[in-house]
């Protein structure tokens, strides 16, 4: 049987989450994922806040990019990040719970646009992300992508 985009999108993402250690490392879970988003979710470690008292940006900045990455990789197709922004909206404070919320805005040919959104537990918006993407040669899962689905 030939899997849907919701299995694909699944098991490409448990595929990478095996091999993905700085996102581990930085206790980040997979809340969600399908074809062209996923939510990442992380805590506020006391390590993560800087001088300020507040998280460092370069945190916040690893969260959407792991959100962005496996959104767009969400289709079984390496792609890789070509360049990003981010705007800072409000701080996050330790102890926070950080949802990153991805979704594939634009994808063609081999390039694409993912917007991220990061808020706090209580749904402030802490940060806005937007990625470029380019797929490059190979799948995460080999052979499990349906032929008219690698177009």
């Amino acid at each position: 049987m030939t899997p849907d985009k919701d299995e694909i999108a699944r098991r490409a993402a448990e595929a990478m989450w095996a091999t993905d250690k700085a996102s581990r490392h930085m206790g980040m879970e997979i809340a969600e994922v399908g074809p062209g988003r996923a939510v990442l979710r992380m805590k506020v470690r006391p390590e993560f806040c800087n001088g300020h008292g507040t998280c460092h940006g370069g945190f916040i900045f690893t969260l959407a990019d792991s959100a962005f990455a496996f959104a767009c990789n969400s289709h079984n197709k390496v792609t890789v990040a070509n360049n990003c922004t981010i705007s800072f909206l409000a701080p996050a404070r330790e102890g926070d719970i950080l949802h990153a919320t991805a979704v594939e805005v634009h994808r063609g040919g081999r390039s694409g646009v993912t917007e991220v959104r990061v808020a706090d537990q209580t749904g402030r918006a802490i940060a806005l992300f937007r990625g470029h993407s380019t797929q490059i040669k190979g799948e995460l899962v080999p052979g499990l992508t349906p032929e008219e689905a690698k177009r």
